[in-house]
């Protein structure tokens, strides 16, 4: 389908003069349905105005970092898209992190405002003691204590929508490089407007009958670019859920309730669709894109999924830093492809090399390489590692190894060194490591990710227990004691769910650990928990 005229007439800059155009086509049509609630284009449009104004009117400058962290609500969207409109950043934050995990991003971001839930405030105030910020906390929601944040309702003021370079900053997600350290990507205006273009070849429904099914986080890039923003930009309808209620039964009742077209999801949710006893009792033929990414999904899962739901599946693949897909098999010459992620978007440009650079031919494996106008500016204050992330021809180095074949299909053969994805989260061994040696009980350790059926991954930690003297009465502790300790500091999805003691850990003559040794020895499940 191509891009409506309303939104290829609207030029270059601050990318929420897309969202009006579509606002003001849409009117009164509903934008956003989340448990009976419903906000139309034009009352979500003027919100985000509102707010904007709001922003501006309390001292918040074009460029500041407003830390966004919230569950999924309808109020999320109002932020960003007001955010926008005032040219402030936005830095989402994961809602499961605690004090600790938030405090890094609210420093580096040095946010002048916070966006918060009730339930979330008291991370957020424990993290500003800990970094000693001191951002201006707007609460979505009551609570019972509101004495040291501001109402949302409050942060309004004259509707505004000011300019903007393409080439600003819009967005400052935080992901990981292969150390592990979390890097603030810089997503600009120009980013945002190319993936939501680009979503316009996903589907031939009209906006009337665009109904997307939002259950991934907002927080996270595809959650908000392929579950959201490109249904907004369409003219449907999103029907937002809370990924922290995710039920596949209730998901599935959603989709035949709603006569849902369109839903992105993780593998795992996909695992639990087909495997849930009312898989097969729900009509499901209203799916018109079915998308999955973040994990490999499985091949017999994806078959299951398609003949009982009539509907093909589709993976994809794509970064926080090229502001979600730069593949997808939707739309692709022979369709889905079992294995693969798809053929590149038609606005992406890719290629397989060698150690040298060099490009490989056909069937070669290499690292994936890609560029386009989806992928991101830099790094935030990090010179060094956004020079290291491209080639001298301005290609973004993805640091997974891939292959291509004669059909222009690619296959991610390996991921990133280390990395763990675990129910499309992607979690980074050495944060994990880093907590463990906090603990007086632990005199070495290390995380490594198990291959598990429904989650891809899981993660598995392997500790040396420190000996229990009188000099360290702490050190007598259990498995389950160390996955508590993990719990209670890090988000759900970091924790390990599998600890084991050994006695030594596998090293190398310089010292380092030899994490396939200890990978195999989870897979044959030589473990205590």
């Amino acid at each position: 389908m191509d891009v409506p005229v309303t939104l290829r007439s609207v030029e270059g800059g601050n990318v929420a003069r897309l969202f009006e155009a579509t606002a003001a086509r849409r009117g009164d049509a509903v934008a956003i349905e989340m448990d009976g609630r419903k906000l139309s284009y034009e009352s979500l449009n003027e919100r985000a105005a509102e707010f904007a104004g709001g922003l501006s009117e309390r001292g918040v400058d074009p460029g500041d970092r407003l830390l966004l962290y919230l569950p999924n609500c309808p109020e999320y969207v109002v932020v960003l898209l007001g955010a926008f409109r005032a040219g402030v950043v936005v830095s989402p934050v994961n809602p499961q992190y605690k004090a600790r995990e938030l405090s890094y991003q609210l420093e580096d971001t040095d946010a002048s405002v916070a966006v918060t839930h009730p339930a979330l405030r008291e991370e957020l105030i424990d993290a500003c003691a800990e970094t000693g910020r001191d951002p201006t906390i707007v609460t979505v929601g009551s609570g019972d204590d509101e004495t040291e944040s501001v109402p949302f309702g409050d942060v309004t003021g004259e509707q505004l929508l000011i300019d903007r370079d393409s080439d600003e900053v819009a967005m400052q997600p935080y992901t990981s490089g292969t150390t592990g350290r979390p890097k603030g990507v810089h997503i600009t205006h120009c980013n945002l407007r190319a993936q939501g273009f680009s979503g316009f070849t996903f589907t031939e429904n009209s906006p009337d009958e665009q109904r997307a099914l939002a259950v991934l986080p907002l927080y996270h890039i595809t959650g908000f670019v392929h579950s959201t923003w490109q249904s907004l930009l369409r003219g449907g309808t999103v029907h937002l859920r809370n990924p922290g209620e995710w039920d596949a039964e209730e998901a599935m009742r959603t989709i035949e309730e709603f006569g849902i077209t369109s839903f992105v999801g993780v593998s795992a949710m996909f695992v639990d669709m087909v495997n849930d006893e009312s898989f097969g009792d729900h009509d499901l033929t209203s799916l018109d894109t079915v998308n999955e990414g973040g994990a490999k999904l499985p091949v017999a899962v994806q078959e299951r999924f398609e003949e009982t739901a009539g509907v093909e599946l589709s993976e994809g693949y794509g970064l926080t830093e090229t502001t979600a897909a730069t593949h997808t098999s939707v739309g692709t010459t022979f369709g889905p492809k079992p294995g693969t992620i798809g053929q590149p978007l038609r606005i992406t440009d890719c290629k397989i090399v060698g150690p040298d650079g060099e490009e490989l031919p056909t069937g070669e494996e290499g690292e994936l390489l890609v560029r386009g106008p989806q992928v991101m500016a830099g790094y935030h204050e990090r010179p060094d590692a956004t020079a290291e992330a491209f080639t001298d021809d301005g290609y973004f180095r993805t640091g997974d190894i891939a292959r291509r074949d004669a059909e222009n299909y690619y296959e991610i053969r390996d991921r990133k060194k280390h990395m763990i994805n675990t129910a499309g989260y992607n979690v980074y061994p050495s944060e994990v490591e880093e907590l463990l040696f906090e603990h007086p009980a632990v005199a070495d350790a290390a995380v490594v990710g198990i291959p598990d059926d429904r989650r891809n991954e899981t993660v598995k930690a392997f500790v040396v227990p420190t000996p229990n003297t009188d000099s360290n009465p702490d050190a007598e502790v259990t498995p389950d004691d160390i996955k508590e300790y993990c719990l209670s500091n890090l988000a759900a999805y970091k924790h390990p769910r599998d600890v084991e003691f050994v006695d030594e850990l596998p090293r190398t003559a310089s010292g380092k650990v030899q994490k396939f040794k200890l990978v195999s020895e989870g897979e044959n499940g030589n473990g205590n928990e």
